[in-house]
């Protein structure tokens, strides 16, 4: 039987893993990267160290992470998982370990460790690799496919297109009759020039309560002062969760924060009962809240109380003040700052136009997409790596069960 020929556009996480995946007995592979190096994003992914996957290891619950693709992914995590990426890997010799935030990361701390194992399973597969070759047209010619990039032309019986969310990556798709659903940023800081943060980067707090009233849309978890804001897991699960509806509003809004992440009532009983144990501390050495003294001491500054100021003395007004300066904090939203190594969008193909059961396109024979180029994406943590290897592993799974 004669060996059939795809073209993986892409060359990253999930160009590489499908590829990685297909039958060398079956096909000649040919991956197309336009960069200089591949698998740029798995080299830095979580600060180099590759935040492979997430230790959730049941689908229902691993659809719960994603803004959108949430319901189409269902039936992929179905066939494969963060379990089966994890079983995938060891068998080609790499340790991994669960971090006690369920992240999942290789025992060497190191991406090219991930990078490797993926690049020596393409080269033993002896899959051509070509860097530097921009993908300039796709021509569609009876059963075929014909590429052109700025190196040269090649023909193809199946295109995997694994692109990432480019512009020009998703014009090229749409050139091709797929419909678009326009890329906005998802996961990113939010910009706030506010007395309550400033000079205060670095400063962390760990069950955080954000809200943006205007959207009806809440979040909890922990949160970092950056130089441009906030940032930290509370901020980006709402940036992902309502990219549209912000990139909508321009990136300007308000947003409630509470840092100590419990109610204001709670937090007024915590402070009596200290004030009734201490009464003869001075209010700036009380620790009262887990907070910094830093910004224990900015609180108090905003509230205008003396940090030498007896506790048992602290008016009702006084206190009133503290714990709005603590437990709704409304600050103005004036943009936003996004990861450029870690880049993620909303947007990307529409997902009508793709066949879950095999990740084929329904407008066009014989082509497979897989990645970012989807409008699909999720919050951080090792996911948006989960749907790629998922994705592109059904799609080897398919192809290699196309031929006999």
């Amino acid at each position: 039987m004669k060996k059939k020929k795809i073209i993986i556009i892409g060359g990253g996480a999930a160009g590489f893993f499908c590829a990685a995946n297909l039958d060398e007995n079956k096909f000649y592979v040919t991956i197309l990267e336009q960069n200089t190096d591949v698998l740029q994003k798995v080299k830095i992914s979580g600060g180099g160290r590759c935040n492979v996957s997430h230790a959730c290891f049941d689908p229902k619950e691993l659809v719960q992470f994603y803004p959108r693709g949430n319901k189409e992914l269902l039936s992929v995590f179905h066939q494969f998982q963060s379990g089966d990426t994890m079983g995938w890997f060891e068998e080609r010799g790499v340790s991994l370990k669960i971090e006690n935030d369920n992240r999942i990361f290789p025992e060497s701390n190191s991406s090219k460790t991930i990078i490797d194992t993926m690049v020596n399973e393409v080269r033993r597969k002896k899959f051509d690799v070509k860097t530097q070759a921009v993908v300039l047209e796709i021509e569609k010619i009876n059963e075929s496919y014909i590429v052109k990039t700025s190196t040269g032309e090649y023909s193809a019986d199946y295109i995997v297109y694994a692109t990432g969310s480019s512009p020009k990556s998703l014009k090229l798709v749409k050139n091709l009759g797929h419909q678009i659903v326009e890329a906005v940023p998802s996961l990113f800081t939010f910009n706030i020039k506010n007395e309550t943060l400033k000079d205060l980067m670095g400063t962390s707090f760990p069950y955080a309560k954000v809200s943006i009233p205007k959207l009806k849309m809440d979040e909890s978890g922990p949160m970092l002062i950056t130089h441009w804001g906030l940032s930290g897991p509370a901020i980006l699960k709402i940036s992902a969760w309502k990219a549209r509806e912000l990139a909508d509003l321009k990136y300007q809004f308000d947003i409630n924060v509470n840092f100590l992440g419990i109610d204001f009532e709670d937090a007024e009983e915590i402070f009596k009962k200290f004030r009734q144990e201490n009464p003869k501390k001075s209010i700036g050495t009380s620790k009262i809240f887990d907070i910094t003294t830093r910004f224990w001491h900015r609180i108090l500054w905003l509230s205008k109380v003396d940090l030498e100021k007896n506790i048992s003395s602290i008016s009702s007004k006084e206190l009133q003040s503290i714990l709005q300066h603590l437990c709704n904090n409304v600050m103005k939203v004036s943009g936003k700052s996004t990861f450029k190594d870690e880049f993620v969008t909303a947007g990307g193909v529409e997902l009508k136009e793709i066949n879950f059961k095999n990740m084929s396109s329904k407008i066009l024979e014989n082509f497979y997409l897989a990645g970012e180029v989807l409008n699909i994406d999720a919050v951080t943590g090792g996911f948006n790596f989960q749907a790629c290897w998922s994705e592109a592993w059904i799609i080897a799974q398919n192809l290699n069960l196309k031929l006999p």
